[in-house]
């Protein structure tokens, strides 16, 4: 589990489609986007990306996206999952407490946290783009406990 229920969700948004499998938790990036304000625009991909560098990022992912045979079972809407090219939730402005953050950092509480590779958060500036400059996407407000969770309050740019 990436994403304990422990959270604050201020603003959602319910713009986005994935069309890869992923766990929440993760900050996500806007990969392709649709055109004015159409909530049911397949064309608005967020993802995971490998090399966040040049892209906009969006929320944290608060639904797991799974891939199954829906002939033979179906989502289990108590885990809160999305069918793989389904529509997604993501936090653009609250907390949550996650373990994806990159693997080997330490983050401090109150550093600034920006999307890093893999949907993992980091506290090293990544540039998305915006004339240069890089968009931090929040801040820690704890260290990493025991089990590699942190509290990261999430406050998208432009919200």
């Amino acid at each position: 589990m990436a994403l304990k229920p422990d959270r604050y969700e201020a603003i959602t948004l319910i713009d986005f489609f994935m069309n890869s499998e992923a766990e929440r938790g993760g900050p996500v990036c806007l990969e392709t986007a649709g055109s004015g304000a159409a909530l049911d625009q397949a064309e608005a991909q967020v993802d995971y990306l490998a090399n966040p560098s040049g892209y906009c990022p969006v929320g944290v992912l608060l639904c797991d996206v799974v891939n199954i045979d829906l002939t033979r079972q179906q989502k289990n809407f108590h885990k809160n999952e999305v069918q793989v090219d389904g529509k997604v939730t993501l936090l653009a402005e609250g907390w949550c407490v996650t373990n994806r953050v990159t693997p080997g950092i330490t983050p401090t509480r109150g550093q600034r946290a920006f999307c890093g590779e893999s949907g993992y958060f980091t506290n090293t500036s990544v540039d998305h783009g915006a004339g240069g400059a890089s968009m931090g996407i929040g801040s820690f407000l704890s260290t990493k406990d025991e089990d590699g969770y942190v509290k990261v309050y999430v406050k998208m740019p432009g919200m």
